[in-house]
């Protein structure tokens, strides 16, 4: 049985030959981690700081922006971009959709974050920052945001690795990431040794991720 089980999953002429593809495919998540995360937290910050100013029309737009981002699947998004706006001239390679489609999710819920941060610093800190002459983007630049922020970073670290581990989701619209090339392997092999070589990819990239967010979430919280 335990040699069955071996070769099965374990196959090491099978593993050999879908390594490289696999290989790949991780380099590829990589990128498109990345992507997905300094174009979601930027867009995230941008959109808190816009409603800061509590513009009437922007706010609606944004609170309708995060509302339907949240509420929708991730892969949802990226059916709708990649395949429902071409009908309409629009067209966005896999990579492409996928990585809108991850950054406004991630958007959505960083904007979250970083609001309810600036909405935690106490009033206060404003008036006094205020007092003092600083203009109120002075404020929120120099005083009020790196307040908030500090407060928002083990929150918004567990979100971001939530919402990147979706790019296995590029797989549906052919993006040749680590589970599009196991996929790919799996289907000309017949053997799923190639998922198995997706699995360890994706702890050997997400694991330290993982860690790391562990580490920021203690380092950067409110001592009590």
């Amino acid at each position: 049985m335990f040699e069955r089980l071996t070769d099965t999953f374990f196959n090491r002429e099978v593993m050999a030959e879908y390594l490289p593809s696999i290989i790949e495919g991780f380099f590829v998540t990589v990128q498109l981690a990345a992507m997905v995360v300094v174009t979601g937290l930027v867009a995230g910050l941008l959109l808190a700081l816009l409603r800061s100013f509590r513009w009437r029309v922007a706010n609606f737009l944004i609170v309708v922006f995060v509302d339907v981002m949240r509420a929708l699947p991730p892969l949802v998004i990226i059916i709708i971009l990649y395949f429902a706006l071409p009908q309409v001239g629009v067209r966005f390679s896999g990579l492409v959709a996928t990585w809108l489609a991850l950054s406004m999710v991630l958007a959505s819920f960083a904007e979250e974050i970083f609001w309810a941060g600036i909405l935690a610093v106490p009033k206060g800190q404003w008036e006094a920052a205020r007092s003092t002459g600083l203009t109120r983007l002075q404020t929120m630049t120099w005083v009020v945001l790196p307040q908030a922020i500090r407060m928002t970073i083990p929150p918004l670290t567990n979100r971001t690795i939530a919402v990147t581990k979706g790019t296995a989701l590029g797989a549906v619209v052919a993006v040749g990431e680590i589970l599009y090339q196991a996929q790919a392997g799996y289907s000309f092999s017949y053997n799923p040794s190639p998922l198995t070589l997706g699995a360890i990819a994706y702890l050997i990239l997400f694991i330290p991720v993982v860690w790391f967010g562990r580490w920021v979430e203690t380092r950067f919280a409110w001592k009590r």
